[in-house]
C-alpha cells in the first residue's frame, strides 16, 4: 500500500466514531469510503455529515466491501468481539476501540483471527501513539529516572449517571473499570509490563457494575503501582512515575498530556511541552496515522500497540474484576 491512500470504513455512528472521523478527515493519505450502522438512517446521516460515499444499514455489507482497507470499530465495547470478528473474517484489517473487548477470552479470539488470516489488528489505545507519551517512555527507557519503582494513575468522572446510562449497564460492559480504568492500567503496563499480583477493591452499583475501583499492582522485582477509576467523582486524572533516580509528574489528562515535569535527583526540574506542530493534544490522528503506517509497511501489528500487550492488559482487567466481583451477562469463568 506504499504511496497510496488508505481507505477507511467506519463501523458505528456514535460519539467515538464522530470524534475519530472528524480527525481522520484532515489526516493526509486517509480516505473515508464507507460507514455502517445497524440501520440505514444513522449511517446515511453520518455519511452526509462527513461526505462519505457509501452508507450501509448493516455491519456485514461494510465487512464485505473490498474497497475498504481498514475498518475502525467504534461500537460499545460489549460489541467489539462481534464487530471486529466479522470484519476480520471477511478479510478486513481492523482498528478496534478500547477497551479491546469485554474480557481476555474475546480478545484472544480476535487476535487469533487476525494472526491466522494475516490481517492487521490494533487496539485504538491512542495514549500509546501520543507524541508526549512516547517521549515520556523514551526518557524512562533511557534511564532518566533510573529504575521504575512506583506508578500512580487515576481517571474519574464527576456525574450522577442514572441506572439507564451505558456506564451502569452490565449488558454493555458498564462500570468505571473497562471504560476509564483501562487508561491507568494501560499506562502502568506500558512502563512495567504485566503485573505478577493484583489486589483490588470496588464500590458496586445495584446493577452489579463498579462505580469506583482501586487496585494495587505489583511485580516480582519490587515495583508497585496504584491505579484508580471512578464514575462517581472527578479525579485529578493525573499520573506520576517514580524511579530510583527521579520522578516524572503528569498533570491533568495523563493519557493525552500537553506537558510533563521531570524531577531528577540533584537537578532542577525540567518541563517538557508538546510541540504545537503535533496539533491538538486530544486528537486521535496519531493512532490513525500509526495504523496507516503499519498497513503501508505490510505489518500486521503495530510495535506501538502490540497485540500481546493488549492481551496482557485484558488479563489484568479480568483479574481486577474477579477480585471485586464484577461479571457481565453471558460470561463464564
Amino acid at each position: 500500500m506504499t504511496g497510496q491512500n488508505v481507505r477507511w470504513g467506519i463501523l458505528a455512528t456514535g460519539g467515538m466514531a464522530t470524534t475519530f472521523t472528524a480527525d481522520l478527515v484532515d489526516l493526509p493519505g486517509a480516505e473515508i469510503v464507507a460507514v455502517a450502522s445497524r440501520s440505514p438512517e444513522p449511517a446515511k446521516a453520518f455519511a452526509e455529515r462527513f461526505g462519505i460515499p457509501r452508507a450501509y444499514g448493516d455491519w456485514e455489507s461494510l465487512a464485505r466491501d473490498e474497497e475498504v482497507d481498514i475498518v475502525y470499530v467504534a461500537t460499545p465495547h460489549s460489541a467489539h468481539r462481534a464487530a471486529a470478528g466479522l470484519c476480520l473474517e471477511a478479510g478486513r484489517n481492523v482498528l478496534c476501540e478500547k477497551p479491546f473487548t469485554l474480557n481476555t477470552r474475546e480478545a484472544a479470539e480476535l487476535v487469533g483471527l487476525a494472526r491466522d488470516g494475516g490481517r492487521f489488528l490494533m487496539e485504538a489505545m491512542w495514549m500509546y501513539c501520543h507524541p508526549m507519551v512516547r517521549r515520556l517512555k523514551a526518557l524512562i527507557d533511557d534511564g532518566a529516572i533510573g529504575e521504575v519503582r512506583t506508578v500512580q494513575a487515576d481517571f474519574g468522572l464527576a456525574g450522577d449517571f442514572p441506572a439507564s446510562h451505558r456506564l451502569r449497564d452490565p449488558a454493555l460492559g458498564g462500570g468505571a473499570l473497562l471504560d476509564l480504568g483501562v487508561y491507568p492500567v494501560s499506562f502502568t503496563q506500558l512502563l512495567l509490563g504485566e503485573p505478577s499480583d493484583v489486589v483490588a477493591k470496588a464500590t458496586l452499583s445495584e446493577e452489579g457494575v463498579d462505580l469506583q475501583t482501586g487496585a494495587l499492582l505489583s511485580w516480582e522485582d519490587g515495583a508497585i503501582a496504584s491505579v484508580h477509576c471512578s464514575i462517581v467523582g472527578g479525579t485529578s486524572t493525573s499520573a506520576s512515575v517514580t524511579g530510583s533516580a527521579g520522578r516524572i509528574d503528569i498533570p491533568y489528562g495523563f493519557f493525552f498530556p500537553d506537558r510533563f515535569v521531570l524531577h531528577r535527583d540533584g537537578k532542577e526540574a525540567e518541563e517538557f511541552i508538546a510541540d504545537p506542530a503535533d496539533g491538538s493534544r486530544n486528537t486521535l490522528k496519531h493512532e490513525a496515522a500509526e495504523a496507516m503506517r503499519a498497513l503501508r509497511a505490510g505489518e500486521t501489528e503495530s510495535p506501538l500497540v502490540p497485540l500481546d500487550g493488549t492481551l496482557a492488559v485484558m488479563r489484568t482487567l479480568d483479574a481486577i474484576r474477579e477480585r471485586v466481583g464484577v461479571r457481565y451477562p453471558g460470561e463464564t469463568r
